[in-house]
């Protein structure tokens, strides 16, 4: 329009019109009103009544200022009970309105201050729950979560698989694992005040876990810090990660086109590379703080709980509502247990025994087991009837296709020589090392409907003879000793 007023100055307004790119029409309507388009802008009426006229300042507002945190659909339902002749299409309207009113009188909201994060200073730990992936370890549903450290400052990212909840051993783990891992340690140390660990805890336990994680922090010269309770944003440079962990692992998931893994070490694998990435593509401002953190102390200190467990004569023990096996030979022995997230390290006194996996106990309370055949074989073969009603009978069994032949046997046969075959089967595994390959005779037995037949399966597993090393042993002559005695003595003299 400013060019348009320019080139009127001299020419007549077709011409004006057409250096200023429009028609001629637009510059005699100009020409007759000279305002601009936004001067003639009218402000319209409503077309239709408002339908809140006699009920929003008389009834609306009382409710928002009796109850600021009233939500806008609460008030919307209320308002077609108590006036039945409303709309449901006025919802949008009431929620406008309120979004409105709020805007104008409204209570203060908190502020978020973001800030400025200075390198080498604050670290933050967070678990995140993985269930929502489905993710599955030879076709098990895997109950895990991902502890999260992460520094403020860089953007260094260390994740490990959780096999259990929130607890300090998984917290001292997954910690100094990723300064290990980092090569140095913040001078503050932030988490959420590990509220899923201290739930259900009495006060002198709530305590020593405190000074437990004071002194984790102490060793490595962090100053322990907790968020307010409630207050997910004062965690903010982790929390919005999780959400961002979430999708990486999930796309990863997808194109990768299964969300099975072999086992949990497949899996570990796996999300440490997706985290490498990250830090990879962050490694120059990782680099940069890398100066700035403390040097890390000469070891690791105990990421591990310990406790004092006797072996009895059920062949295993009992500790947090979990029965394990172990060695006949230990019963009535004393252990030292040391309980890790994903395992328990057994000793005797001083010497180490044994690493068990690490179960846990239903989430309703029912006792867990964790079983190995190979501990109760040999007391099995003189009472294979125990078989029969063992407790643990399910979680004996090495693979599934031992249990779901055991229960094929039982429909075919009698109990006693079908317990007896079960056992013998379990021996043969053990004794010979084959039970996976059992297993996978077993499985095709199942499809062909035929029962295992021992002497079969002996003769398919003996030691083959031609396989069997020859081993000659050349005698030295007794002379050759009565030589060496003889210069030997002649030497001396």
């Amino acid at each position: 329009m400013r060019l348009y007023m320019k080139f009127r100055q001299t020419d007549a307004p077709p011409l004006a019109a057409a250096k200023a790119s429009f028609s001629g029409s637009t510059a005699y309507r100009f020409e007759q009103d000279r305002r601009l388009p936004s001067q003639k802008i009218v402000t319209r009426d409503r077309r239709r009544p408002d339908p809140l006229t006699d009920i929003f300042d008389g009834e609306i507002v009382p409710m928002l200022q009796a109850a600021p945190g009233l939500r806008p659909v609460a008030i919307f339902e209320e308002m077609q009970r108590r006036h039945p002749e409303l709309s449901p299409g006025i919802r949008r309207t009431i929620e406008r309105r309120i979004r409105a009113w709020r805007a104008l009188h409204g209570t203060e909201q908190d502020v978020i201050f973001r800030q400025v994060h200075e390198p080498g200073r604050m670290g933050l730990s967070d678990f995140t729950a993985m269930g929502e992936l489905h993710v599955t370890i030879a076709g098990a549903a895997l109950d895990h979560r991902l502890y999260h450290f992460r520094l403020a400052c860089s953007g260094f990212a260390h994740v490990h698989v959780i096999l259990g909840g929130e607890s300090y051993v998984a917290l001292a783990e997954g910690l100094q694992n990723a300064l290990w891992a980092l090569g140095g340690a913040p001078r503050e140390h932030r988490s959420d005040s590990l509220s899923a660990a201290f739930r259900n805890l009495d006060k002198a336990a709530r305590e020593d876990l405190t000074q437990r994680y004071d002194a984790l922090c102490a060793h490595y010269g962090m100053e322990p810090t907790r968020n307010n309770r409630g207050v997910a944003h004062e965690n903010g440079s982790i929390e919005s990660p999780h959400g961002h962990l979430k999708k990486v692992v999930r796309d990863a998931l997808l194109m990768r086109g299964t969300a099975d893994f072999d086992d949990l070490c497949a899996y570990r694998q796996f999300i440490d590379e997706l985290i490498s990435r990250g830090n990879a593509r962050n490694a120059r401002r990782i680099e940069a703080e890398r100066p700035s953190l403390q040097a890390l102390p000469g070891r690791r200190t105990c990421d591990y709980e310990e406790t004092i467990v006797t072996v009895t004569s059920s062949g295993g023990f009992t500790l947090r509502k979990v029965f394990y096996t172990v060695p006949s030979r230990l019963i009535g022995h004393r252990l030292r247990v040391r309980l890790y997230d994903d395992r328990l390290d057994l000793f005797i006194g001083g010497t180490s025994l044994m690493s068990l996996p690490r179960g846990r106990a239903d989430a309703k309370g029912k006792h867990g087991h964790v079983v190995d055949y190979r501990h109760v074989i040999h007391a099995l073969r003189r009472k294979p009837m125990a078989l029969l009603g063992l407790v643990y009978r399910d979680q004996l069994f090495p693979r599934d296709a031992y249990r779901r032949t055991f229960d094929r046997l039982l429909e075919r046969m009698p109990e006693r020589p079908a317990c007896k075959l079960m056992v013998d089967l379990l021996a043969l595994a053990h004794d010979r090392g084959c039970e996976a390959d059992l297993a996978a005779i077993l499985t095709a037995g199942l499809d062909a409907g035929t029962a295992p037949d021992m002497a079969i399966l002996r003769e398919r597993f003996a030691p083959d003879p031609a396989a069997l090393p020859q081993v000659v042993v050349h005698l030295t002559p007794l002379v050759a000793y009565e030589a060496l005695l003889d210069g030997g003595v002649g030497e001396a003299a």
